[in-house]
Order: structure tokens, then C-alpha cells, then sequence
């Protein structure tokens, strides 16, 4: 991604009061302890560890501002529903419910609002706020010790990975069991969310990255054999001279080789949301002139809106979440999405800040008004730093059950890894990224695409990408190609996500495809137990053979801002690439398709009608290595040489531990493949 910005950006942001010396007990009320309580999932922070616990000091002054979010009244039914609408071989499939019917069989009632304000006022809390509805949730505040004796905690204080020091419960939160049901989540009991700022205006935008000489206008038209500014030699690779870098694919060159363009479709009738954190200031105008420059067609009037959950001036934790990078993000998404769609509606949702509760309220606004068909996302966290994870999948499946699909990018390099990440904050085991490990959502995995002049597919491999420098003098490469494993750790530029979740079970679309020996394969040995596997599709992602974008930015030395065409790569390009086709897909279907995952599966095991997916591998075209060569300003921002030259092997998803290997077949790299015929397939599957 050209902005990596994961939830976790923002996991030890924030400050509350300390004192010194002592901790706070939990005094649970007599009426709690009589019933069995009922743990909380997340509500523990795993950065708030036994190492760094700090013992001389303490949180009994503190404040607690917490949000308990409400459970769906008859959860099971709600699961029950949300698959069999989502099978085609069930006879409700296809049967959606609008968002008032899905509110009257399922939503959170008044009853349950109430039992829940009863349990925290008899603590000593204060409500503040009730928001109903999915994703709705009590707002309470008061002392630490009332919230102790809520969630029947002790707060301790624990120094982040900045060095400060929070709040946080020394255990997982619960909730008596005598309202077992009507609560999925709480946040707020750790003071690093920081939910209660001020309200914020948003920075300007960043400086433009300006994409360096040479570069290709599709893959292969250019041979490396110079770098530009100097004339230094560029030696072979692999036995040949391998070709410059595109200088970033147009919509209409995937749009061809993905088979959209011979599909006929255009998402005509379809509405895809984008959800991001913020709101970019020139979005609307960047799209327009995005497109003109691209060869396509503006948006018509009307035909992209917005939501902006901060309002005008109302964001939240600008600074923690670098909000002005969240800029590229959200114009990457509507641009590739309208790109790959061109009549459909885009709808961008902004998040009022990139918490996990700042995103999950964008995600409740479409579900609970069934804003889009399919939304599209590009952000992720490790599964256990994501404190609401129960949340974010009630949200999932209560829009399955509206007929809205949502599509996850599964992240990038790998597994998360503490080993790779070399900050142990970031993430403390090997693990799946979440929310795209979740059974409810599509997971878009990352590929390398190579596009021919006539905008033909030329072949695909998993995105995972070793650099090796050019030697200063030109001539030779710094390491024998692709290097070894120590230099593709240090020189590592980067890979899709995916992996088996240590969470969910396999899901039962899974099991027509998935191996039993990758399915019980755990970053941490082997289960007896099938999981879940992530991605479930792929499309192309590396920087390498990237995709064009449009922002409006600064130019060089903070120059006055203008629009600029860079290129960008990361499974950020992935999820909305996918996103758009899927909206062409469900034009071709002629009814909305929902959580499309069931079907896609089908698709990929049957092959009866049309093949929908290209097997995507590490050796694509034999054995051996594929490879590109690019050049970098040693200063992007501002334009500044020398050039640093690279050669960029192609195929290599992850090192060590955290590697993910394509295969013949399904695999944790790529899904079950990226488009094909994918458009088709569809028409065709509901046509039989």
C-alpha cells in the first residue's frame, strides 16, 4: 500500500490520568456475583501484558468513558439466516430482508437497551448516550472503580509500545449472566482509544510520489539496460534482460485483462460503497479528472456521493491516524472501483476516525440503511488487536442477510509476523489479518499481473516481491538473484496477505475447495479442526506491475498543490479492483448477489460453465523466476536523483515463517484465483 494504515496505528494513542502508587480493585456488586458472569472477547488489550505492567503507579483518579455495544436479539437466527440466503442450493436464497425487517426479527430492543443501562447504573456508571440499531450501543461514564465493578476488573497501568503510560484492565472484562445475549463488545475500559477528543478539522493533503524514469506503458515494451540519469549499465537477470516496470495499468487495461471488457457489463444499476477513515478534500474532482486522464468516462451527475461520519469539522484523531494518508486511500478505491465499473453508483463512507470504532460506525451507517450493494475496504489489523471483532461480524452478517457483500484487502507481506514487523506492538504471534479473516466477508488477495499491449493477459503470479540493488557503478547486481534469505529479509519489498485463522472454524463454503492439510495448518503447528483460509480471491496488487492513481497533492518543495498521476500498489488496489468487477458481475446476474462467497466457491470447485478464475502461482510460466527492474528518485517526494535502480523478483509471497506459497489449486496466497471470466461465469451460473 502507498498508505499503510492499520487500526493499530492508533492501539496506545491517548492519555488519561495517573497517579502514583496502587491499583484499583474490583468490587463487584453482590447481585453480579451471583450469577455466573460472562467474558467479553477483546476486552482485554493484548499489548497490556504482565511485562509491562508498571507497578509504581496507578489509575484511581481516572475517568472511564465506555462503550458497551448491543447484541442482535435472536443472534442464532441471524447466523442461520445470513447462510442459507447466501446458498444457492437453500430455498431462501436470494430471500433479503430490508433493514426494518431486519431490525424487527433481529435488531437490539428496548428491553435489551434497558437491562443493560440497569447493570451499569447500579455500578455507579452514568449513561450518556444510546445509540440503537446494529453496531448501536450504551454510553457510559464514571469512575474507575464504578467501571470496576461493572466489568468485575482491576485496572492496573501499563506502558505502551511509545513509551507512555495507560489504563488498562489487568483481565478480561464480563458481564452477568443475567443479560447473557445482549452484549457482543465493550470498549473504553483501556484509556489508549482516545474516543472522546475534541472534534478535529482535517490536514491538508501529503506531497505527490512521482513515479522515476523508465517505465513501461505495458509490461514488456521496454527492455532495462540503462538507467536514465546516469547511463549506468543494467545487467541481466535470469539469463536475459528483463523489462522496466509499467508506469502504473489504467482501469481500461485490467478491465481487459480480467475479461471484463469483452463481458459488456459496466455495474449498470449497482451501488458500491468505499469505506475509509476522513474524507480527501478534492475527491469528486480528482475522480473526474482521474478518469479523463485514463481514457474513461467522469462520473455523471449524481452518480458518486458522500457520507462523512466527522460532518464538516467533527474527525477524530487526526494525528494518531495520519489522516491526510488516508487521502490516497480513499481516492485509490473510487477511482479503481469506478474504473472497473463505470456506470455504477459509488457511494464513500468516511469514517470519523480509523479506530475500530470509528470504522465500525461507517460500516453500521450502510447496513442499517442499506446504503450499497457491495462495499469495498482496505484496511486491517492483526485478529487479536482488533477489540471488536464480534461487532464487526454481527455488521457482516446482518448485511448478508440485506443482500450487501462486503470485500476485505487481506493485507500485505504475508502473515502478520512479529519477526518480519520487527515490533512485537504490531503484532505478538504469526496470525491472520482481521477483519478479512472473518467467515462473512470476502477476502482479496494480492497478485503481480503482467498486461500486454492489447490489453491481454500475459500471466499472473502471487504478488511477493525481493529487491536487489543495482551496484553503484552499474554493471552487476548487489547479491545473485532473487539473493539469499538474509537479503531478502533486508531487501524485502513486500507481498500479499492471507493464512489460516486461530479463530474461526472452516466455514461451510469452504469445504467444497479448501485442503484439509492447509485448513488445519495454524501459524503454531497443526489442529485437528479445519479453519478458516484466507483470501478467498485475488487480483493484482504489486507496486511492481501497479495501477495508475490521481490525487491532488503538493508537488515538489511543497510546491502549490495540483493534481498528479502516480502509481500505487498493496492489496489496498486488490479489495476495490474486485469490488468493481463483482458490481459488473451482479449486472450480469440481474439480482443482487450478497455475500457472494457460496457462490464463488461453487464457481471454483464446478467449472461447469464458464471458467471464472485464473489458477494463479508462484512459477506461472515454469520453473524459474520472474522478473522487472525499476528506477526511484532517492527523493520521490521532491523529486530528487540519483536514481536507485532495482531488479524486483517476482513470486516470492512472505520469507521465513510468514511465507504463503501460491499453488496449483487453492492456496493462502491467492484464493481460488483472480478474474478470468469471472463476469461471465456469473450470467452464466444463473442461467443454467
Amino acid at each position: 500500500m502507498k498508505h499503510v494504515t492499520r487500526l493499530r496505528a492508533i492501539a496506545t494513542a491517548g492519555a488519561a490520568s495517573l497517579l502514583a502508587v496502587g491499583v484499583v480493585t474490583a468490587a463487584t456488586a453482590a447481585s453480579a456475583r451471583s450469577t455466573p458472569r460472562v467474558s467479553i472477547a477483546g476486552s482485554h488489550p493484548q499489548w497490556a501484558s504482565a511485562k509491562a505492567k508498571v507497578s509504581n503507579a496507578t489509575v484511581s483518579g481516572s475517568v472511564v468513558t465506555a462503550n458497551v455495544y448491543l447484541a442482535a436479539h435472536n443472534g442464532a437466527g441471524l447466523t442461520a439466516y445470513a447462510k442459507a440466503v447466501s446458498t444457492p442450493a437453500n430455498r431462501l436464497y436470494g430471500h433479503y430482508l430490508s433493514p426494518a425487517q431486519v431490525q424487527r426479527s433481529f435488531g437490539p430492543t428496548a428491553s435489551q437497551i434497558s437491562a443493560v443501562e440497569s447493570w451499569l447504573t447500579g455500578a455507579g456508571l452514568s449513561v450518556t448516550k444510546v445509540v440503537p440499531g446494529f453496531g448501536g450501543y450504551v454510553q457510559v461514564k464514571g469512575p474507575a472503580a464504578a467501571a470496576a465493578r461493572a466489568f468485575s476488573v482491576t485496572f492496573g497501568a501499563y506502558k505502551g509500545a511509545d513509551g507512555r503510560v495507560y489504563r488498562a484492565p489487568d483481565q478480561s472484562a464480563s458481564y452477568p449472566g443475567s443479560i447473557s445475549g445482549d452484549i457482543v463488545s465493550v470498549t473504553g475500559l483501556d484509556s489508549a482509544k482516545h474516543l472522546m477528543k475534541p472534534a478535529e478539522t482535517l490536514p491538508p493533503p501529503d506531497q505527490n510520489y512521482f513515479v522515476a524514469p523508465t517505465c513501461a506503458k505495458y509490461f514488456g515494451q521496454l527492455s532495462a539496460t540503462k538507467v536514465a540519469d546516469s547511463g549506468a549499465a543494467i545487467p541481466t537477470a535470469y539469463g536475459k534482460a528483463q523489462p522496466w516496470t509499467v508506469c502504473g495499468y489504467t482501469p481500461a487495461q485490467i478491465r481487459g485483462a480480467y475479461g471484463v471488457a469483452t463481458s459488456g457489463k459496466s455495474g449498470k444499476g449497482v451501488t458500491v460503497a468505499v469505506v475509509d477513515a476522513y474524507a480527501s478534500p478534492t475527491m469528486a474532482k480528482d475522480a473526474n479528472l482521474y478518469a479523463k486522464a485514463t481514457g474513461d468516462k467522469p462520473f455523471r451527475p449524481g452518480q458518486y456521493t458522500q457520507v462523512l461520519r466527522g460532518g464538516t469539522n467533527g474527525w477524530l484523531n487526526t494525528d494518531e491516524c495520519g489522516a491526510s494518508g488516508w487521502y490516497g486511500e480513499e481516492s485509490l478505491d473510487v477511482e479503481a472501483v469506478h474504473g472497473m465499473a463505470p456506470d455504477a453508483h459509488v457511494t464513500y463512507v468516511g469514517g470519523i476516525d480509523c479506530t475500530d470504532a470509528g470504522l465500525a460506525d461507517a460500516l453500521a451507517y450502510i447496513v442499517n440503511h442499506h446504503t450499497a450493494d457491495i462495499v469495498t475496504n482496505s484496511w486491517g489489523e492483526p485478529y487479536d488487536t482488533s477489540t471488536m471483532n464480534d461487532v464487526y461480524d454481527l455488521l457482516f452478517q446482518v448485511g448478508a442477510v440485506e443482500g450487501i457483500g462486503f470485500f476485505f484487502s487481506s493485507g500485505d507481506s504475508g502473515y502478520e509476523d512479529p519477526a518480519y514487523e520487527q515490533d512485537p506492538s504490531i503484532s505478538d504471534k504469526i496470525q491472520a489479518d482481521y477483519p478479512a479473516s472473518s467467515p462473512w466477508v470476502t477476502s482479496v488477495g494480492g497478485t503481480s499481473l503482467a498486461i500486454g499491449k492489447s490489453n491481454n493477459y500475459k500471466f499472473e503470479t502471487s504478488w511477493g516481491t525481493v529487491l536487489d540493488p543495482l551496484a553503484t557503478a552499474g554493471g552487476a547486481w548487489s547479491f545473485t538473484p532473487p539473493g539469499t534469505t538474509a537479503d531478502e529479509q533486508a531487501f524485502y519489498g513486500g507481498s500479499g496477505g492471507g493464512g489460516v485463522s486461530t479463530a474461526y472454524p472452516q466455514p461451510w463454503y469452504q469445504k467444497l475447495l479448501v485442503p484439509r492439510g492447509l485448513a488445519t495448518a495454524v501459524p503454531q503447528g497443526t489442529t485437528t479442526t479445519p479453519m478458516r483460509v484466507e483470501p478467498d480471491v485475488a487480483a493484482l496488487a504489486d507496486a511492481s506491475t501497479g495501477i495508475a492513481v490521481g490525487e491532488t497533492l503538493f508537488g515538489p518543495n511543497n510546491s502549490p498543490q495540483k493534481f498528479y498521476l502516480s502509481r500505487i500498489g498493496g492489496t489496498s488496489v486488490a479489495s476495490p479492483v474486485f469490488a468493481g468487477i463483482q458490481a459488473d458481475a451482479q449486472q450480469a446476474a440481474r439480482h443482487p448477489l450478497g455475500f457472494a462467497n457460496p457462490v464463488i466457491y461453487a464457481l471454483a470447485a464446478g467449472n461447469k460453465y464458464v471458467k471464472a478464475f485464473h489458477d494463479v502461482t508462484d512459477h506461472p510460466q515454469g520453473p524459474g523466476y520472474l522478473a522487472e527492474v525499476r528506477s526511484n528518485y532517492t527523493d520521490p517526494f521532491n523529486k530528487v536523483g540519483p536514481l536507485k535502480t532495482y531488479l524486483r523478483t517476482l513470486g516470492i509471497n512472505g520469507v521465513g515463517a510468514s511465507a504463503l506459497p501460491a499453488v496449483k489449486g487453492y492456496d493462502d496466497a491467492t484464493g481460488v484465483g483472480s478474474p478470468q471470466f469471472y463476469v461471465q461465469a456469473f450470467a452464466a451460473f444463473f442461467r443454467r
